[in-house]
């Protein structure tokens, strides 16, 4: 009976090496098709980068209007507050303001009904859809992802979001059909499978105004101001964090250095007996 057993064990390895073995080669080489179209992120470069770094808030509150006026409509910032946007250089009244323009769901005190409600600062920025289910049904199936942590949550961070807004082009001419975008489907060469259910946000310059004094407002210009908003939502603690950062090593050095002294005052009699 064990014999039996075994012989039915060793046979279901032979048949899984068998389907490795067949399988295999036709799935390296779709996955070798993608790796051979598929792009790395451009270089990008921000003034948050580095150990130095620290945000631009112009830049900030211009990729901040990129997003209201162009991302918001599909991507919500389920993590944001609006009271954080202190951090963008916006004082209290604005605040107020710009929360009060948006609608967020609340209930009718004297009902308990569902309704809706001026924003307050305390308050997130409100999502596009009221659930899953409807944001999928707007966007032929595909689900819009949260961007708050985005530029955390992909690798490449903000260089790869900047690349995939500038990166939509046609498809090449020598791209397999098994490889090429379906119904609903945009060729962009900095997504992974190559095939992206969001068509290009932006599509051309002065798409977002921006107010006098300001870069103009081109593809590449917003591309790179709402990826660099959207590493400020992602990290917004990122100047205080290096202050921090750059006082603790301060004081291990400082700290490093009287240990030291201290060591040579208390051993050095010691060491000339």
């Amino acid at each position: 009976m064990v014999r039996i057993l075994a012989f039915f064990v060793g046979l279901g390895f032979v048949a899984a090496l068998i389907f490795s073995i067949i399988v295999t080669p036709f799935a390296s080489t779709e996955e070798s098709v993608t790796e051979e179209f598929h792009k790395q992120p451009k270089t990008l470069a921000l003034a948050s980068d580095g150990p130095f770094g620290r945000y631009d808030k112009q830049q900030l509150q211009r990729g901040m209007q990129v997003y209201n006026e162009v991302c918001s409509a599909c991507h919500s910032l389920n993590l944001v507050n609006f009271y954080s946007l202190e951090g963008l250089g916006y004082n209290e009244a604005q605040i107020k303001a710009y929360a009060a323009s948006h609608e967020v769901p609340g209930l009718d005190p004297d009902t308990g009904e569902p309704t809706t409600r001026p924003g307050l600062p305390s308050d997130h920025f409100p999502a596009p859809y009221a659930n899953e289910i409807a944001a999928r049904s707007a966007n032929n199936n595909a689900l819009p992802p949260d961007l708050s942590l985005i530029t955390k949550a992909r690798e490449g961070g903000a260089p790869y979001v900047y690349s995939l807004l500038t990166g939509y082009t046609a498809v090449p001419a020598d791209l397999p059909a098994e490889n090429r975008p379906g119904t609903g489907l945009h060729y962009n060469p900095y997504f992974a499978n190559l095939n992206l259910a969001m068509a290009p946000p932006l599509t051309s310059e002065g798409q977002v105004t921006y107010a006098p004094g300001n870069p103009k407002p081109t593809v590449d210009q917003m591309a790179k101001d709402v990826s660099a908003f959207l590493v400020w939502t992602a990290e917004p603690k990122l100047e205080s964090r290096h202050a921090i950062g750059w006082a603790a090593l301060a004081f291990l050095l400082i700290f490093t250095v009287l240990t030291y002294l201290s060591y040579r005052q208390i051993w050095a009699e010691k060491k000339g007996k």
